[in-house]
């Protein structure tokens, strides 16, 4: 189930053919995900990766830039990106404990593909916790697990909810994950793409929105993991994690600008104003071809010709930004299973339960 099936609507833009991230040309998606209980532990998490480009990011690497709303979090590979504006890898989104072996795994793999092409790497891995179900301590996620989601990277339909790096995350106390959405521009303000893909895992209850009414105020009736309980922390807790990638030709700059309107996208679902969380976004541009490759010792040629977006053009690219950011939160939640595990209980937002608390709120269709 996924927001639109629902009959709601966000914003005014056109969604993909597939609304999702992979409407953006090339860019690919793959998870892998582990999801057991077994005699000495729950095991709740995974492996999600993106593709900029099919093949090696490190030989066609792309224009991005990052923005972080709060830094609660961690993350690998973001310093090369503020600093030259290139994204030179896959992005990985996993658990927290499990960003080094992932982060280890990914240069593996750029190595293995790239051959003596490659002088070295320094992979995106992005993290959000899901210790509340999941033992966290094991460090489960493993090289091979990363290879396996490699292997799945694929266009089209994006699996969403319970799968990859979101399987044990938690979303404004119900049970959260991977979501993803996206814009297709009019002819007239370009044409192009604007796609988002999500690890939501944040969130008081009370502050949930949806198309801008306060839902979470009448869904207490919905269990929440958090409540009566003493050893799973608080309302609030976690992060969220952002791609948003685009053909739109942007600078590096115009990347970071755009990687900042995750922040209106997560402020419209009820976010971005807890001090436990990590809320973290990247924004990435296929829109330029043959840019640079670090080739030590065989530089090309001095310079490299490429195009801009207007800024008379790039304020639709902003809200096509916002809006592909706000749909994939709710998308998660939608699309996720209830899950139990570290002798906790979360909850998915169910269908009907959401149309009655928007009904109650005073939402029509």
């Amino acid at each position: 189930m996924r927001l639109r099936d629902l009959g709601i609507t966000l914003g005014s833009g056109t969604p993909g053919v597939y609304n999702a991230i992979t409407d953006v040309p090339g860019v690919r998606v793959g998870h892998h995900t582990l999801s057991l209980e077994t005699a000495g532990a729950s095991i709740h998490t995974g492996v999600t990766v993106i593709e900029p480009r099919a093949g090696s990011a490190h030989l066609e690497p792309c224009f991005a830039g990052v923005h972080v709303l709060n830094g609660n979090g961690d993350a690998t590979g973001l310093e090369w990106i503020r600093e030259a504006g290139l994204l030179a890898s896959p992005i990985a989104y996993t658990n927290t404990h499990s960003v080094g072996v992932v982060r280890d795994a990914l240069v593996a793999a750029e190595r293995e593909m790239a051959k003596q092409h490659t002088y070295w790497c320094m992979p995106v891995v992005l993290e959000t916790y899901d210790g509340v179900l999941s033992d966290i301590w094991g460090q489960h996620v493993t090289a091979e697990h990363v290879t396996a989601a490699l292997s799945e990277a694929c266009s089209g339909p994006v699996a969403e909810g319970n799968v990859g790096g979101g399987t044990g995350m938690i979303c404004h106390e119900f049970k959260g994950g991977i979501g993803t959405s996206s814009r297709v521009l009019s002819q007239e303000q370009g044409g192009w793409t604007v796609g988002a893909l999500v690890q939501a895992n944040y969130g008081v209850r009370e502050e949930l929105r949806v198309a801008g009414y306060p839902v979470g105020r009448v869904l207490a009736d919905v269990a929440s993991p958090f409540k009566g309980a003493s050893n799973v922390g608080a309302p609030g807790m976690g992060s969220i994690v952002i791609t948003i990638a685009t053909d739109a030709p942007l600078l590096p700059h115009q990347c970071t600008r755009l990687a900042q309107r995750a922040s209106v996208g997560l402020a419209r679902v009820g976010g971005g104003t807890e001090d436990s969380s990590g809320d973290i976004f990247l924004a990435f541009s296929v829109g330029n071809r043959n840019l640079p490759v670090a080739n030590h010792g065989h530089p090309g040629a001095p310079t490299t010709a490429l195009q801009m977006v207007n800024n008379d053009y790039i304020s639709a690219l902003f809200l096509a930004a916002a809006d592909a950011v706000e749909e994939p939160i709710l998308n998660a939640m939608l699309a996720a299973d209830d899950l139990s595990g570290c002798g906790s209980q979360v909850l998915a937002l169910k269908p009907a339960r959401l149309l009655a608390a928007l009904e109650q709120v005073g939402w029509r269709p």
